[in-house]
């Protein structure tokens, strides 16, 4: 790549962003952990996949359109461009209406059905009824985020992020341990939190006169079916560990019981932070790919790629020796029990050894939907569940119940980053020709 600097100041706030966002999770966790104890950590835990749906909906609608901004743009077509910012806001408001009722009123049968009873049900609920309510300001607010990068405000992206996080960590303090309102408190600190990124990304938009709700109506099917098209990549990158949490805790449920439950949730809560921060490196590439696939330059492009993947496997080999070494701390920063915390210690080094493979993944997978390769991107993005699935049906009833349904986690990971290599190379050979 001719300027590596250029890379690094879309990357690193795309990174600390990402990071940020998984923190929030954390931030919930840690002071829930310590006010309520295992079962408020297990609620969170058990819960946050619906909080990840709605997040996930508005990255994937956001950078669908915020793709074919950048490649409009890249091509000179300033009102395509603004077509797909306008497409992509009037999609935020559609599903943040219907969200806000689905989740509000399905609420208990959701959790049910993520594997809540008794008293993680009786939380849940209490933890997801404030997050429906607030599913406007959550789509928004991240949806919008894309739209910032690929308009070169990836440290405005930062900022915005930054504040909604501090916000979070003081309403926390104050709802939770100040005030005693539990769980709910901490999903109120969340709520506002985003409100503020939120609050903060609509201000430079207005500013750069680059928020628009204008398209003419003849455009809006074929924009819609173009944003979701793309987005779907990203959506289900954004809920692959939170599909994975899913289905890891309801096999743990069966075969491990609560202390396996309490016990993914303290690494969920860590380990998602660093796939996050290796989404944020493919994510923050993104727009420099989409330019340059705009303009037909295949070389520049390809240099994007590589040096991703070299930051994002540097990144995931210090992630990993951060987290061996301080195995033995991540329970007790939540406030979990001595025997879940030494459970914790035990089994976090089978989930580091797939971290690198899973670099190889996010990197494949952004650069296939920054590029309109839609199928591709789909493959890869969905196919890592399906394996873990299919894993946990098979090891754990014959090879060693809950310890193998560590490793089926850890097996459906590097399987699919040697998909990813596959694709990545026929991928390649086309260009070529």
């Amino acid at each position: 790549m001719r300027n590596i600097k250029v890379f690094f100041q879309y990357v690193i706030p795309s990174v600390l962003s990402f990071a940020l966002s998984g923190i929030y999770t954390i931030v919930d966790g840690f002071f829930v952990g310590n006010s309520i104890g295992d079962a408020g950590l297990s609620a969170i835990n058990i819960a946050y996949p619906i909080v990840a749906v709605i997040q996930a909906l508005g990255t994937g609608i956001g950078m669908g359109g915020a793709i074919y901004y950048s490649i409009n743009k890249a091509d000179k077509k300033e009102k395509q461009a603004r077509e797909f910012i306008a497409g992509a806001l009037w999609l935020f408001i559609i599903l943040s209406i219907v969200l806000t009722f689905l989740v509000f009123f399905l609420n208990s049968s959701l959790l049910k059905l993520l594997g809540a009873n008794g008293q993680l049900l009786y939380l849940g609920e209490e933890y997801i009824a404030v997050i429906a309510l607030g599913a406007t300001l959550q789509i928004i607010g991240t949806g919008l985020i894309p739209f910032i990068r690929n308009h070169g405000g990836s440290f405005y992206a930062m900022v915005s992020m930054i504040a909604g996080f501090v916000t979070n960590i003081i309403l926390d303090y104050l709802f939770v341990w100040v005030f005693e309102k539990g769980i709910a408190g901490a999903a109120w600190a969340t709520v506002i939190g985003q409100c503020v990124t939120m609050l903060i990304v609509l201000i430079y938009l207005l500013h750069k006169k680059q928020f628009t709700l204008t398209i003419p109506f003849s455009k809006i099917g074929i924009v819609f079916m173009s944003i979701i098209k793309i987005g779907i990549a990203p959506f289900g990158l954004a809920m692959t560990p939170n599909i994975s949490l899913i289905i890891i805790n309801r096999f743990s449920i069966s075969y491990g019981g609560e202390k396996a439950v309490a016990s993914y949730a303290c690494i969920a809560y860590i380990i998602c932070i660093i796939y996050l921060i290796l989404q944020g490196v493919g994510d923050g590439s993104q727009p420099l790919i989409s330019q340059y696939y705009g303009e037909k330059n295949f070389d520049e492009m390809k240099s994007v790629i590589k040096l991703a993947y070299q930051f994002s496997i540097f990144l995931s080999f210090i992630a990993c020796m951060i987290m061996y070494f301080t195995k033995g701390y991540v329970g007790v920063l939540f406030g979990a029990s001595s025997e879940v915390n030494a459970e914790i210690a035990k089994i976090m080094p089978i989930f580091l050894v797939s971290v690198p493979f899973v670099a190889i993944n996010r990197i494949t997978t952004a650069s296939f939907y920054a590029t309109e390769k839609s199928a591709f991107s789909y493959i890869l993005t969905f196919i890592e569940p399906v394996l873990m699935l299919v894993l946990m049906m098979i090891l754990p009833p014959f090879f060693g119940g809950q310890i193998m349904i560590w490793w089926s986690t850890v097996f459906a990971r590097i399987l699919s980053a040697f998909l990813a290599f596959i694709l990545k190379k026929r991928v390649d050979c086309s260009l070529a020709l």
